[in-house]
């Protein structure tokens, strides 16, 4: 993978006749030295109708200066980019076309807009010369390359925060410009004010982003904020970052969760494939996930076994196990994220937020209709917990527990769908069905942990290697779980006392 680094910028409004202040009158800054000017020659590729533009994504190929080559910046945070660089070369790296993919969809990466920039660098520096911000003062001038022919000329502040830096250390530089009288640029990067300046920038996005009104206001707002985290976690899986892959599947666990909670709300006719899809794709990123949880898991487990006891290779033979499912993980999850279907899916998952097939009761009062929903899931989980506790210790009780905890977390995110009309009602539900989908969930990594102790002990049995402390880590999963099914009596108890769900309705 190509380069990265965090960027950290702010941007301002100028003039070639814009004064600067004496910024070593910032706290720290004990010098400003200029570093000459640098003419740079960029161009930008995106999709004919700007579909990494619409997103905030920016992919150039750049000459000049001292980061030649090609650069793609992903949006992290207002101000704050990921920057992924990749040598010079004619066509669009690989990587970085491969984490574009989510946005392109297939489609062609083209020139789209040419700058040129004559940039004057300076450099704020502290008391040991150490670097700890970089000014830039811009001269750009625009060159429309596809969908207008249109030019445009400007000036502009740049300060980026030097790599490791404090971000506050902006907010000192910011005060100091703005008293002196720099403005804040209007527009986020260099790009958008270019398209906007040079004829039409991206299409805005369909679907209503006004306030929620009713309850298919609310369900649509969830919906697409979860589409907009699929998207948004996808370049972060495709770098292995950490979490990546958890947030990707949870965002599409609770898309699932929601369409199926809300069927009243959205026609479960239409969304029933969506749904069997979104399965599809949380179940081929949880390759990754259940093996990360089940590798940090077992690590811990070895890691409280006194020394005494560590008998046999046994960290060797974790660690190589790990690694090995890790690597067969990652490749089936990108397999999925590199899959037609997976495009298919996104589309499909965009046509829903621009046109959801809305049921008569996606109309009604928030209220009422969303707590409906809530209850019915709750509903369904006290149903599944009554057979689990009623069944003696066992396997049928393990499947029984794990049916409960995939309930417990379906209805935890109805109400997090119905927190913003509800309010305190829905978030104190929800931390309710949490904690019973932690004891749950524990649970279940136990019947997961003593599976693959299991086959742990085997592989090292087949080596000639002792087993003594895999059946050691098994007896404790056992005790663990065990302790877990004890625990969970209690846990429902509090959980499933009326006033809980009586103010959901008020």
């Amino acid at each position: 993978m190509a380069d990265t680094k965090r960027e950290i910028e702010r941007k301002y409004e100028a003039t070639p006749d814009t004064p600067l202040p004496d910024l070593t009158e910032v706290p720290r800054v004990a010098g400003v030295v200029g570093k000459g000017v640098a003419e740079l020659d960029a161009v930008y590729y995106d999709t004919a109708d700007l579909r990494l533009a619409a997103s905030s994504v920016t992919l150039r190929r750049r000459t000049g200066g001292a980061d030649a080559g090609w650069h793609l910046k992903l949006p992290v945070a207002p101000g704050v980019r990921d920057e992924i660089a990749a040598p010079l070369s004619d066509g669009v790296p690989d990587d970085l076309a491969g984490l574009v993919r989510v946005y392109t969809r297939g489609r062609e990466l083209v020139p789209v807009m040419r700058l040129l920039s004559s940039r004057d660098v300076q450099h704020l520096v502290d008391a040991d010369g150490a670097l700890l911000a970089e000014l830039s003062r811009d001269a750009v001038v625009a060159e429309r390359l596809h969908g207008g022919e249109g030019t445009a000329q400007w000036d502009e502040i740049e300060v980026e925060l030097a790599d490791g830096g404090d971000p506050a250390f902006l907010d000192t530089v910011h005060k100091k410009l703005r008293k002196a009288g720099v403005r804040t640029a209007a527009a986020p990067s260099k790009l958008a004010r270019a398209l906007t300046a040079t004829g039409d920038g991206p299409a805005e996005r369909e679907g209503g982003t006004g306030p929620a009104r009713t309850a298919g206001d609310h369900v649509l707002a969830y919906l697409r904020k979860e589409v907009a985290a699929v998207v948004a976690h996808d370049p972060g899986v495709r770098r292995d970052l950490p979490d990546a892959v958890h947030q990707m599947r949870v965002a599409t666990r609770r898309l699932r969760s929601a369409l199926r909670s809300y069927r009243r709300v959205v026609d479960r006719e239409v969304t029933g494939p969506l749904i069997d899809e979104l399965k599809w794709l949380a179940g081929e990123l949880g390759v990754a996930r259940d093996q990360e949880v089940l590798a940090e898991r077992l690590a811990e487990r070895v890691d409280a076994v006194p020394v005494t006891l560590l008998l046999g290779p046994v960290d060797a033979r974790l660690t190589a196990w790990a690694v090995a499912g890790a690597a067969d993980a990652r490749k089936t999850v990108i397999a999925a994220l590199d899959s037609d279907r997976y495009l298919a899916l996104l589309d499909a998952l965009d046509a829903l937020c621009a046109r959801p097939p809305l049921l008569k009761a996606a109309a009604g009062e928030p209220g009422a209709v969303l707590a409906k929903a809530v209850l019915k899931e709750y509903d369904r989980l006290a149903a599944r917990m009554d057979r689990a506790l009623s069944l003696p210790e066992g396997e049928e009780r393990d499947h029984a527990m794990h049916d409960a905890r995939k309930a417990a977390k379906r209805a935890r995110y109805a109400a997090e769908v119905a927190r913003p009309a509800l309010g305190k009602a829905a978030k104190r539900f929800g931390k309710r069905m949490k904690a019973v989908q932690s004891v749950l969930g524990d649970h279940q990594d136990s019947v997961v942990a003593r599976e693959a102790l299991r086959d742990l002990a085997v592989r090292a049995h087949a080596a000639g290697e002792t087993t003594f402390v895999w059946g050691l880590l098994y007896g404790r999963e056992e005790a663990r779980a065990r302790a877990r099914e004890a625990e969970l009596p209690g846990v429902w108890a509090e959980t499933s006392v009326p006033r809980i769900r009586t103010a959901l309705a008020r």
